[in-house]
């Protein structure tokens, strides 16, 4: 057998990632027709099918789950004789927003870190209305955020984890002292806005519409945390977020209250699909390892 070629294999991960021969072919700046060719070429080389190609989204067959992983190692060992002929790895900038490095995406750059010891993570604070689109204009190579967002255009999204939600109440709210609440008692309650941010992004937050069908009334609109905690606890309006503001921004003046019907929250590595730097692809490399040790 001729020894392998990265690029095959590196065509063969990316298609079974995107589930779709032609959101690959996107990524990899390849027509679908040649893509196809290429996997079909490797399938050869190797003897195996490796694609289910009826399933929806494809699928790899019994050969190609257990060449997957390999796959992956190969690519890596690739990737770091590459790294280690280099002076330097280039640093690798990670947009987060307040809240958003606790807990399990702390040890998602913890597992990045150890996976990949010469690669320094520079850490960019930004403003949540700014994550996606620091990542498109290029400013950061990544953020973590958490979706929905309207526009996914040339953005691509890895889980890292979901997260459970809680409403914020003024100190001596009525439902402040409850073990939980529901949606519908939240329903007279006006929710902040923030003007700067995707509208999609806002209405999910403020789980608008509302299973009752109430419509939503808004109340103020802030930019950051602190703004949204001090208009929480000034009374003008509550705000359905989660357990990580809690545990990062405590304030003496709200309680933080689980919401038992709110729709959990994704929180994602967000990367440009076009990057194929060795920095990016190891923050990608890391989301998949590290979802994949969490489910």
């Amino acid at each position: 057998m001729d020894d392998l070629n990265p690029r095959l294999v590196a065509y063969f991960v990316s298609v079974i990632e995107e589930g779709h021969f032609g959101r690959a072919s996107e990524k990899l700046f390849i027509s679908t027709p040649a893509l196809s060719q290429q996997i079909k070429r490797l399938e050869k080389q190797l003897g195996v099918e490796l694609i289910d190609r009826s399933a929806h989204p494809l699928q790899p067959t019994a050969a190609g789950r257990r060449f997957l992983p390999e796959a992956r190692a190969f690519l890596a060992t690739a990737r770091r004789a590459v790294e280690a002929a280099t002076s330097e790895v280039p640093p690798v900038r990670l947009g987060f927003m307040a809240a958003s490095l606790v807990g399990q995406t702390r040890r998602f750059l913890e597992l990045v870190r150890e996976r990949q010891p010469r690669l320094e993570v520079a850490l960019v604070e930004l403003q949540w209305a700014d994550l996606a689109g620091a990542v498109r204009s290029g400013e950061v190579d990544g953020s973590i955020l958490r979706p929905p967002m309207s526009d996914r255009s040339g953005l691509r999204l890895d889980v890292l984890c979901d997260e459970a939600r809680v409403a914020v109440l003024p100190v001596g709210h009525p439902l402040a002292g409850r073990d939980y609440v529901d949606l519908g008692d939240l329903d007279d309650e006006p929710h902040v806005r923030s003007d700067g941010a995707d509208p999609e992004w806002v209405r999910w937050w403020a789980c608008d519409p509302r299973p009752s069908g109430r419509p939503v009334v808004y109340g103020p609109s802030v930019r950051t945390m602190d703004e949204m905690l001090e208009v929480v606890a000034s009374g003008a309006a509550i705000v359905i977020t989660t357990r990580a503001v809690e545990a990062t921004r405590p304030h003496e003046g709200v309680v933080f209250v689980p919401v038992r019907d709110a729709p959990r929250s994704t929180m994602c590595l967000c990367t440009r699909r076009d990057d194929l730097s060795a920095g990016t692809r190891a923050l990608i490399d890391g989301a998949m390892e590290f979802r994949g040790n969490v489910l």
